[in-house]
């Protein structure tokens, strides 16, 4: 097994523990979902896909290609991809429970040739040079404590002309510093950036913006859905996980999801590393 920092292996507690609810409440689409407005009934685990569908459009994936998911999950984002693109998906998580799942989804999904899980890291990626024609990363750079780093190492495994997409909550003009430090605390939360910060940081990392779009009101504006999902499945919940359980689980999401749209929003971008040239700002490598 992988020895992972300090920082990474209570982020893989924390996860280790958690994957059993996540899998009851969405089916293992552990992101947020987006809805078209109020009078959209799709399910949780439907709306949740839609945020895979959007980010795996971004890349443009074809059949063969080589996309890393960095903070991968339990692995259903990877086997829809996998599944609907024919790329060669790599997922990895910091979570040995979320690998044992994800193996499992790969196998009865009949992809375990074209999908695979592995317990490592996004800060030291364990992987050559350009292995990747690709990277997309789901809500897991919010746990970047260095998220300059971690860029870095996705420039470095990703081949030149590479794309790279991630989604992630976005912080807005209303939140105060006292508010991101205390969503930081509970949520294990290092980074929480405005959409030009973030193509800012990518630039500097560099990459090349290619496209950016703010969807917070349908997707981080819609997140009490998942109080009205766990109050739908209460008594199915508290059977297998226990009602002091599920009441955190609820609480939590009315603390995360109560900031309000004028706080947190929610982006996706998408951004290609160069097919020739300066490699980054820092180590000057050329190609």
């Amino acid at each position: 097994m992988t020895e992972l920092g300090t920082i990474s292996d209570e982020l893989g507690k924390m996860y280790d523990q958690t994957t059993p609810l996540s899998i009851a409440l969405n089916d293992g689409q552990e992101h947020l979902a987006y809805w078209y407005g109020k009078e959209d009934d799709t399910t949780v685990f439907e709306a949740a896909q839609r945020i895979t569908r959007k980010v795996a459009d971004t890349l443009y994936l074809r059949p063969g290609e080589r996309l890393l998911d960095a903070g991968c999950g339990v692995g259903a984002p990877a086997v829809l991809v996998a599944k609907e693109t024919g790329a060669l998906v790599t997922g990895i998580t910091v979570s040995a429970a979320q690998v044992a799942e994800g193996e499992r989804r790969a196998f009865e999904s009949g992809l375990s040739r074209s999908v695979r899980f592995e317990r490592g890291d996004y800060q030291s990626i364990a992987y050559p040079d350009g292995s990747f024609d690709a990277i997309m990363a789901i809500e897991s750079l919010m746990h970047a404590p260095d998220l300059d780093a971690v860029l870095a190492e996705f420039h470095r495994v990703l081949r030149p002309g590479g794309r790279l997409a991630l989604s992630d909550c976005t912080r807005e003009p209303g939140m105060s510093d006292d508010e991101f430090v205390q969503l930081s605390e509970a949520f294990k939360m290092h980074c929480l950036l405005t959409i030009p910060q973030w193509v800012e940081t990518l630039k500097r990392a560099g990459f090349v913006v290619e496209e950016y779009i703010q969807c917070g009101p349908r997707v981080y504006g819609m997140g009490l859905r998942y109080l009205d999902r766990a109050n739908e499945l209460q008594d199915e919940l508290v059977s297998d996980f226990g009602e002091e359980a599920i009441e955190n689980l609820k609480q939590g999401y009315r603390n995360y999801f109560g900031a309000g749209g004028e706080r947190m929003g929610y982006g996706i971008i998408a951004a290609r590393k160069p097919a020739e040239g300066r490699c980054c700002a820092k180590c000057g490598t050329t190609y």
